[in-house]
């Protein structure tokens, strides 16, 4: 008998995966967690029946998501990661060399310990000494940290339940607050295909906190239609102009200043999808 798993991504959307082998399957006070051995994409974390990441295509989000903003900032030394706790994207900032300590937040500590057992290519960033990790509200966390990080990185799940908040302008004023004078923030931001009205909202909300908001786009092969959105908001530098690599190229597989720039260059119906909340122009 063959075993099949489909997200559905929306009512008439879903993905489907053959499973040669659950691996892990739980119910925390906040989730239920499975981990799949899928025929097509390899080992799947799945968080309430939705992907988040597979071991066939997870570097292109993590990459993206961290590398994007960590080579627009000059020094990034302390970065604050929302979420993430299957721990990708730390493993990413954690390759920046100027990077003193990364501190992660996760609502759900079974999150980083199932990644650890299961995923531990991508869950590698938890033996670093410079890695810190809290389990609590991200959005809590940030409300007596005034000033105190370089870079924030925004690694939350769908805005559904508990995460609904993640994707607020009063979060977003607080991570601000949590910046430091010259600091960036990135955040992923949903598909444009399947999440425009999010977009469009998310995108006015950052555009009125922070003087510089720029989405960016990547494609991410098991995400809702493939095509992913990220939005930045930087107090002082613009990511648009090539940044160096600062000698990392070798240990990446998909970004690099070539793709960093072309990221920025939005379709028509992006540009579209932002303009209807944000009359500043900053998509162009």
């Amino acid at each position: 008998m063959e075993l099949w798993f489909t997200e559905k991504q929306t009512p008439g959307l879903g993905i489907t995966c053959k499973v040669l082998q659950t691996l892990h399957r739980e119910l925390t006070p906040y989730q239920e967690i499975a981990v799949l051995d899928t025929e097509q994409f390899g080992r799947m974390l799945v968080l309430d029946g939705m992907v988040q990441l597979t071991i066939s295509d997870e570097f292109i989000y993590h990459e993206m998501l961290a590398h994007v903003p960590l080579h627009t900032h000059p020094n990034p030394l302390h970065v604050l990661i929302i979420g993430g706790g299957d721990g990708g994207t730390a493993r990413e900032a954690l390759r920046h060399p100027q990077v003193e300590k990364v501190t992660l937040v996760e609502i759900d500590r079974r999150v980083v310990d199932v990644s650890r057992h299961f995923l531990p290519e991508v869950a590698s960033a938890f033996d670093d000494p410079r890695m810190d990790v809290c389990f609590g509200d991200g959005a809590a966390y940030i409300q007596d940290k005034a000033g105190f990080y370089d870079v924030i990185l925004v690694d939350s799940p769908e805005p559904i339940g508990q995460a609904e908040c993640l994707f607020s302008i009063d979060f977003y004023r607080g991570i601000a607050s949590a910046l430091k004078e010259d600091g960036i923030f990135a955040a992923q931001t949903e598909s444009p295909f399947v999440n425009r009205e999010l977009i469009s909202r998310v995108y006015a909300d950052i555009s009125g906190t922070f003087p510089i908001c720029r989405l960016y786009l990547t494609p991410v092969p098991t995400y809702p239609s493939g095509s992913w959105s990220f939005t930045i908001g930087s107090k002082r530098y613009d990511p648009l102009p090539a940044p160096s690599e600062r000698g990392m190229a070798g240990a990446l597989r998909y970004y690099n200043s070539a793709v960093h720039q072309a990221a920025f260059q939005l379709p028509n119906f992006v540009r579209e999808i932002l303009s209807k909340e944000a009359p500043s122009g900053e998509s162009s």
